[in-house]
């Protein structure tokens, strides 16, 4: 080889080398703006942080930390009820179970206390109306008294009144959410937390989310832990229609209903200032919508300072995930964190 092929070879791998590095910034973009924001706010946050963007299969931003990683498992609080959502859809698939199935149908008890015409679909769009249990943190500390779930919904139903009409009034709380899942402990012949593995975290390869717990019953509605690459791994499906590595995990039908406003216009008894202003489907919340009033930003905030949601209109996930437990987030830096990803995305 001459030296003027040499260096015409090493012109041709520097070349190579600099358009491989303007092709991954100009696909990962800048985000500079997001880096800004969260300095800015590292008080809120904590300086352990995890976050991805997804878009069509493709890492486009990540930033975590030398102690808290992507893989890093972490309490997600209320974002835990997109899961239980999705796990309840399966059964509807599979035909076990129906949305508007009354749950003393499967519940007896429900009967007894004149709760028997609540549906499972109310019980995953908080308009039960039975009596709720305390807000915020208090809420977690309150589930430690119960061993199982079972347990739990029977001191629901036994010892709360209902407050309103079943479908009349939205009220975000943990009892609905709790209810479904026993409902499919119940029809599976095992705990929630045993089949959510099976059927929904080991097809999704979501290695270390769960909902088991050594201080007490399995939590539904806020009790799981999950990292931020596990939980992308369940948005990815989402945005992918239900299908994950060429094996479906839930159907195309199953993944729209749980993004349908449920139950419009209802007057509102009560909603966290995180999810304030936002519609509400099976599990998740509706963050915006377009003109027609279909989702168009899909989400699941929590109060442990989680929120994951899809942008349906530019076709990503993301998902903020801090180690440090947090009540008193902030609504507005997220969306200013959305609101600089979005302009990286276009």
């Amino acid at each position: 080889m001459t030296v003027k092929t040499s260096f015409i070879c090493l012109k041709c791998s520097l070349l190579g080398l600099f358009l491989l590095f303007f092709q991954v910034n100009f696909a990962q973009g800048d985000f500079s703006g997001v880096e800004t924001i969260l300095k800015q706010y590292q008080k809120t946050f904590g300086k352990d942080l995890a976050i991805m963007v997804n878009k069509e299969g493709k890492n486009l931003y990540k930033h975590e930390t030398e102690e808290f990683k992507l893989k890093t498992a972490s309490a997600i609080g209320n974002s835990s009820t997109w899961l239980t959502a999705a796990v309840v859809m399966i059964y509807v698939d599979e035909g076990k179970i129906k949305l508007d199935d009354p749950v003393s149908k499967y519940l007896p008890f429900f009967e007894k206390y004149l709760k028997g015409y609540i549906t499972i679909r109310q019980c995953l769009s908080h308009t039960t109306g039975i009596q709720s249990d305390a807000s915020g943190l208090a809420s977690v500390v309150q589930k430690n008294k119960f061993a199982t779930l079972d347990e739990a919904v029977n001191a629901y139903v036994s010892k709360r009144q209902i407050e309103n009409n079943p479908g009349e009034v939205f009220k975000f709380s943990n009892v609905g959410p709790d209810i479904a899942a026993r409902v499919i402990e119940v029809v599976s012949k095992k705990t929630f937390d045993r089949v959510s593995a099976e059927k929904l975290f080991r097809p999704l390869g979501m290695r270390v989310t769960s909902f088991y717990t050594e201080k007490g019953m399995v939590n539904p509605s806020s009790g799981a832990v999950s990292s931020a690459f596990d939980y992308m791994n369940f948005m990815m499906m989402i945005l992918n229609k239900g299908m994950h590595n060429g094996k479906r995990i839930l159907s195309e039908a199953s993944i729209m209903e749980m993004q349908k406003q449920q139950f419009a216009n209802l007057p509102v008894k009560y909603v966290p200032t995180l999810m304030a202003g936002f519609g509400h489907g099976l599990g998740l919340w509706l963050q915006e919508k377009d003109d027609a009033g279909n989702a168009s930003v899909i989400s699941s905030p929590g109060m442990f300072g989680t929120w994951a949601w899809i942008d349906l209109k530019r076709n990503y996930a993301a998902i903020i995930l801090p180690k440090k437990v947090e009540s008193d987030q902030k609504k507005e830096v997220f969306l200013g964190i959305k609101d600089e990803i979005d302009a990286e995305i276009k």
